[in-house]
């Protein structure tokens, strides 16, 4: 079951790429939260993706909004994209695609790729804005779009 405009975020646990415990109660319901779900680490789509929202992440951070980023990459990789593409946001692995489910993230191209959703939900954890679309460039705007009317 996917998750819809005005549902709010569930709440999951997962490593970040530190390797430590994190828990979306700590940012779920306190603050504005943009939550990216993506294929992986190190492809050129994504890669690009998490630049976008490292270079606009001070405007997120300026609205009072954290950014949360998540695949089924393992916590080693998140550390070594994070630390080679100086990423300041949440990167958490979901290797068991347990999170992933939780949301209804669906898988594209056949089955084969992960998908790639991000969702803006609102202080009070109410999702206000979803997009579903391959074109990682997209997402970065249309979240930061959302937060500012939010704000």
């Amino acid at each position: 079951m996917e998750l819809k405009v005005g549902d709010k975020i569930p709440n999951f646990k997962a490593k970040d790429s530190n390797g430590n415990d994190f828990d979306s109660q700590t940012l779920v319901g306190l603050k504005p939260i943009v939550v990216y779900f993506y294929p992986k680490d190190n492809t050129p789509g994504c890669t690009a993706q998490a630049c976008s929202f490292r270079d606009q992440y001070e405007d997120f951070k300026d609205l009072g909004a954290e950014v949360i980023g998540i695949s089924g990459d393992s916590v080693a990789s998140h550390q070594e994209f994070t630390n080679h593409y100086k990423l300041p946001f949440i990167l958490l692995s979901d290797p068991d695609k347990k999170i992933r489910k939780l949301f209804g993230v669906a898988t594209q191209l056949f089955g084969l790729v992960p998908g790639r959703v991000t969702y803006v939900a609102d202080k009070n954890g109410v999702i206000q804005m979803i997009f579903d679309s391959m074109l990682a460039a997209k997402h970065i705007p249309k979240a930061l779009k959302t937060i500012k009317e939010l704000a």
